[in-house]
């Protein structure tokens, strides 16, 4: 099953995370590949850390591209990207997760980091045999045609357009 959750609200994440715990608690494996986190610490490193090897996280990314003091030029990001994919699909090939979470690689395919064609082509091939799980803002028309359940968060309200930064445990 290919699953996309998108949209311009927080929680993306949060539901990808849900879904493997869910997993885990089924008794199977999970492991999510984080494609535009960088490498500061969150509250789901931790968590994550607690159910190995049940469930583990790749950070891939090198942070915001572009954006809030990025010290990387464009040819780093892409690189991450192109580095993680590689693994990630390695990951999809062994069969040995019930779910791969491909974490903001919607934003990676949006910037350019990543190209649509061979995402989908890969996506296409395996989503009726490994559980893949696709978040990020803005996903692909493609991706959205392909996959066989898609939810949209929609932001209502968010404290950071009154100017309150990201609070540790309840954004990241």
């Amino acid at each position: 099953m290919l699953i996309i959750v998108t949209g311009n609200g927080k929680g993306k994440t949060t539901s990808a995370l849900g879904q493997a715990l869910r997993v885990v608690g089924e008794g199977g494996k999970a492991i999510m590949y984080q494609f535009i986190k960088g490498p500061w610490k969150s509250g789901e490193d931790e968590s994550s850390k607690l159910l190995q090897p049940h469930f583990e996280i790749i950070k891939g990314g090198k942070g915001f591209v572009g954006i809030l003091g990025d010290p990387y030029p464009r040819s780093v990001h892409i690189k991450a990207a192109e580095e993680t994919w590689s693994t990630a699909k390695k990951a999809i090939e062994s069969k040995k997760y019930q779910l791969v979470v491909l974490d903001e690689i919607n934003v990676a395919i949006k910037l350019g980091l990543l190209k649509i064609s061979p995402v989908f082509s890969f996506l296409k091939k395996y989503r009726g045999i490994v559980n893949i799980m696709v978040t990020g803002r803005d996903a692909h028309d493609r991706l959205i045609d392909l996959a066989d359940l898609v939810s949209e968060v929609k932001e209502i309200k968010h404290p950071f357009n009154k100017g309150i930064s990201a609070r540790k445990g309840v954004e990241y």
